[in-house]
Protein backbone atom coordinates (compact mmCIF):
# COMPACT_ATOMS: atom_id res chain seq x y z
CA UNK A 1 0.00 0.00 0.00
CA UNK A 2 1.50 3.19 -1.01
CA UNK A 3 1.46 5.99 1.62
CA UNK A 4 0.90 9.54 0.95
CA UNK A 5 2.30 12.37 2.70
CA UNK A 6 -0.66 13.69 3.96
CA UNK A 7 -2.34 9.94 5.26
CA UNK A 8 -1.35 8.45 8.24
CA UNK A 9 -1.85 4.40 9.12
CA UNK A 10 -4.16 3.21 11.83
CA UNK A 11 -3.18 0.17 13.79
CA UNK A 12 -5.13 -1.77 16.27
CA UNK A 13 -4.23 -3.00 19.61
CA UNK A 14 -3.47 -6.28 17.59
CA UNK A 15 -1.02 -4.55 15.68
CA UNK A 16 -2.37 -4.55 12.15
CA UNK A 17 -3.94 -2.42 9.49
CA UNK A 18 -7.61 -0.61 10.43
CA UNK A 19 -7.34 1.92 7.27
CA UNK A 20 -5.84 5.50 7.18
CA UNK A 21 -6.63 8.53 8.08
CA UNK A 22 -5.80 12.04 6.24
CA UNK A 23 -4.04 14.58 8.31
CA UNK A 24 -4.94 18.63 7.81
CA UNK A 25 -3.26 20.40 5.82
CA UNK A 26 -1.39 21.85 8.88
CA UNK A 27 0.75 19.20 9.03
CA UNK A 28 2.56 19.68 5.81
CA UNK A 29 3.61 23.27 6.59
CA UNK A 30 7.05 23.50 7.57
CA UNK A 31 7.47 25.01 10.96
CA UNK A 32 8.89 28.46 11.07
CA UNK A 33 11.99 28.31 13.67
CA UNK A 34 12.58 32.20 13.80
CA UNK A 35 8.87 32.33 14.77
CA UNK A 36 9.43 29.66 17.31
CA UNK A 37 11.78 31.85 19.22
CA UNK A 38 9.91 34.47 19.26
CA UNK A 39 6.84 32.58 21.00
CA UNK A 40 9.23 31.25 23.70
CA UNK A 41 11.14 34.34 24.35
CA UNK A 42 7.97 36.11 24.40
CA UNK A 43 6.26 33.24 27.04
CA UNK A 44 9.86 33.09 29.41
CA UNK A 45 9.81 37.00 29.52
CA UNK A 46 6.38 37.53 30.72
CA UNK A 47 6.90 35.22 33.66
CA UNK A 48 10.07 37.66 34.92
CA UNK A 49 9.35 39.76 38.28
CA UNK A 50 10.71 43.36 37.87
CA UNK A 51 13.18 44.36 40.19
CA UNK A 52 14.46 48.17 41.03
CA UNK A 53 15.91 49.97 44.30
CA UNK A 54 14.00 52.72 46.54
CA UNK A 55 14.95 55.59 44.31
CA UNK A 56 15.50 57.60 47.59
CA UNK A 57 17.71 54.68 49.09
CA UNK A 58 21.19 56.37 50.49
CA UNK A 59 19.53 59.73 49.79
CA UNK A 60 17.91 60.29 53.13
CA UNK A 61 20.72 62.63 54.85
CA UNK A 62 20.95 66.52 55.32
CA UNK A 63 25.08 65.66 53.62
CA UNK A 64 26.63 68.39 51.39
CA UNK A 65 30.21 68.69 50.99
CA UNK A 66 32.49 70.88 52.80
CA UNK A 67 34.32 72.38 49.56
CA UNK A 68 38.38 72.44 49.23
CA UNK A 69 40.83 73.43 51.95
CA UNK A 70 39.80 70.89 54.60
CA UNK A 71 42.79 68.26 53.52
CA UNK A 72 39.95 65.61 53.05
CA UNK A 73 38.30 64.01 49.77
CA UNK A 74 34.81 66.22 48.40
CA UNK A 75 32.56 64.22 48.80
CA UNK A 76 29.20 64.77 50.71
CA UNK A 77 29.72 64.13 54.27
CA UNK A 78 26.46 64.10 56.94
CA UNK A 79 26.00 67.64 58.91
CA UNK A 80 26.09 67.29 62.43
CA UNK A 81 28.61 68.51 65.26
CA UNK A 82 29.46 65.66 68.20
CA UNK A 83 27.82 63.15 67.24
CA UNK A 84 29.71 59.72 66.21
CA UNK A 85 28.25 59.94 62.53
CA UNK A 86 29.35 63.29 61.66
CA UNK A 87 31.84 63.94 59.20
CA UNK A 88 30.74 60.14 57.62
CA UNK A 89 30.80 60.49 53.98
CA UNK A 90 27.58 59.60 52.74
CA UNK A 91 25.32 59.80 49.67
CA UNK A 92 27.97 59.22 47.05
CA UNK A 93 28.32 56.45 45.92
CA UNK A 94 31.68 54.17 46.87
CA UNK A 95 30.93 55.16 50.11
CA UNK A 96 29.18 53.28 53.18
CA UNK A 97 25.56 54.39 53.49
CA UNK A 98 25.62 55.92 50.15
CA UNK A 99 23.24 55.44 47.17
CA UNK A 100 23.81 52.62 44.48
CA UNK A 101 25.77 54.08 41.11
CA UNK A 102 23.62 52.22 38.72
CA UNK A 103 20.70 50.35 40.25
CA UNK A 104 18.45 48.45 38.37
CA UNK A 105 15.09 50.24 37.76
CA UNK A 106 11.71 49.01 38.34
CA UNK A 107 9.97 50.78 35.32
CA UNK A 108 12.80 48.98 32.83
CA UNK A 109 10.28 47.39 30.44
CA UNK A 110 11.03 43.45 30.56
CA UNK A 111 8.57 41.62 28.64
CA UNK A 112 8.88 40.86 25.39
CA UNK A 113 6.00 40.97 22.83
CA UNK A 114 4.65 39.13 19.92
CA UNK A 115 2.14 40.05 17.01
CA UNK A 116 -1.18 38.49 17.59
CA UNK A 117 -1.21 37.03 13.99
CA UNK A 118 2.21 34.93 14.95
CA UNK A 119 1.30 33.54 17.93
CA UNK A 120 -0.82 30.93 15.46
Amino acid sequence: MAKKANTIKILGLDGKDKGTVELPSIFSVTPRLDLIHRAVVATESAQKQPQGRDPLAGKRNTAGSWGTGFAAARVPRLTGSGYPSSRNAAFAPGVVGGRVAHPPRAEKVITKRINRKEKK
